[in-house]
């Protein structure tokens, strides 16, 4: 079994900052790819950014330009800096990881609430 905590959410004003924090421990075995999705009421879940076990980085249009993902292989933790938020970045951020070979796995989520 591998757990995933995320933390880092909360409420912050347009134009502020959030890091973001996803945390695996459990049986892990190998590393594999992180990512945060994101998912708004209303709304389907959407891709934000993955990082791949080497580092390598993918950012879905909901991530590009503002948020920075990153990993600590050492720490199993993967993170997602997000700046200039803006309202509609409110949503319930999730982190998902997936093991070759043994699927995929995801966290509780975490919320992030812009607003003034």
């Amino acid at each position: 079994q591998v757990q995933l905590v995320e933390s880092g959410g909360g409420l912050v004003q347009p134009g502020g900052s959030l890091r973001l924090s996803c945390a695996a421990s459990g049986s892990i075995d190998t590393l594999g790819v992180m990512g945060w999705y994101r998912q708004a009421p209303t709304k389907q879940r959407e891709l934000i950014a993955f990082v791949t076990s080497g580092g390598r980085t993918n950012y879905a249009d909901s991530g590009k330009g503002r948020f920075t993902i990153s990993r600590d292989n050492a720490k199993n933790t993967v993170y997602l800096q997000m700046n200039s938020l803006k309202p509609e970045d409110t949503a319930v951020y999730v982190c998902n990881f997936i093991l070759p070979g043994r699927g995929s796995y995801w966290g509780q989520g975490t919320q992030v609430t812009v607003s003034s």
